[in-house]
């Protein structure tokens, strides 16, 4: 009996014991592009006294996880940051003490973009030759470890790799392209216009007199169909309209076949009381540029602006050529456009 009590007893004593070497193993947390931090609950014990309710569950729910970002963990004293300060432990936010939990050399990050080739940002490159330190980017305004991927247009605005890339600190992010971008081909972009035959811009033939800068952002977003300017905003100095004024580039008012390959305007019906009116673009380039009525009399696009017999008269549309001197009259010859 007494040997039983003594067998029971040690089993109770010991039993703590085994239960904390089997709970207290360390903790590693992974990530994408650095070593794993490993956290040794041996090591905080042994300082506090083997009392695990100095972190449980004050710091860290057992029965809800949650990772904290370094930022939460410095400025909030959430999680680790609870002690690391500088008072209790050593700072979370001092640069020489990045490498006493995260061991091992950063890796390069690869951004995946579509459309374009892949940016490849080197920790090496920017820790040594650009003499930076960890707390340069990671310090929770421009790296905060929860800001998704940004596109061309904030980076441009001074967020993420932008904060540095102004063309102050280092190259502005705007029109260096294939700084970043390695072996990039920009693609040929076809816009698909109802009515009209596709319109081709060529980055390739546009390269060759300008730098990507000198449209973007500027003028163009980086994405592809974001935004798409009218023909009479083209006119009035927007999108490619900017440089295709007929000073720097041949004008956007009127050489539509320039852009448009292939393109043959169709005839245009107007309907109206006294008969349909056909107009025929085929009959009417044979004499004249496009330019000469669009946009000066007429919008590109069919049945926006309709003018009036009497204003016609007084010059404005078919009446500025229809007046009896370029060609015949919109007065009286009633039969000669409507079909009655």
């Amino acid at each position: 009996m007494k040997l039983r009590l003594i067998v029971v007893a040690a089993i109770v004593l010991l039993l703590p014991q085994a239960l904390l070497a089997k709970e207290t193993k360390d903790i590693k947390f992974t990530f994408k592009n650095a070593g794993p931090v490993v956290f040794s609950h041996d090591i905080h014990l042994a300082h506090y006294n083997n009392n695990c309710r100095i972190c449980h569950n004050t710091l860290f729910n057992l029965k809800h996880l949650k990772h904290y970002t370094m930022e939460e963990m410095a400025k909030k004293t959430r999680s680790c940051g609870a002690c690391h300060t500088g008072m209790v432990a050593f700072s979370l936010t001092l640069d020489k003490n990045c490498t006493r939990c995260h061991k091992g050399k950063p890796q390069n990050v690869t951004y995946r973009v579509k459309g374009v080739s892949n940016a490849v940002f080197s920790h090496d490159f920017h820790l040594s030759k650009a003499g930076l330190k960890c707390t340069s980017c990671h310090n929770g305004k421009i790296i905060t470890g929860k800001e998704k991927n940004v596109t061309m247009a904030e980076m441009a605005k001074g967020r993420t790799c932008g904060a540095c890339h102004n063309g102050k600190t280092a190259f502005t992010v705007s029109g260096n392209c294939g700084k970043c971008h390695e072996g990039m081909t920009p693609r040929t972009v076809t816009f698909k216009i109802k009515g009209i035959s596709d319109a081709t811009f060529s980055h390739t033939f546009h390269l060759g007199m300008f730098t990507c800068k000198d449209c973007h952002t500027k003028v163009f977003p980086f994405k592809a169909g974001v935004s798409v300017a009218t023909m009479a905003e083209m006119n009035k100095g927007k999108a490619c309209g900017s440089c295709h004024n007929g000073s720097e580039a041949f004008t956007t008012a009127g050489n539509c076949d320039r852009c448009h390959k292939g393109f043959k305007p169709a005839a245009v019906t107007f309907k109206t009381d006294g008969g349909d009116v056909t107009f025929s673009h085929e009959f009417h380039t044979g004499m004249y540029k496009c330019d000469e009525c669009h946009t000066k009399r007429f919008p590109f696009k069919a049945g926006v602006s309709v003018a009036t017999m009497s204003q016609m008269e007084a010059g404005k549309a078919c009446g500025g050529c229809h007046n009896g001197n370029d060609a015949f009259s919109v007065k009286g010859d009633c039969d000669k456009c409507h079909k009655m």
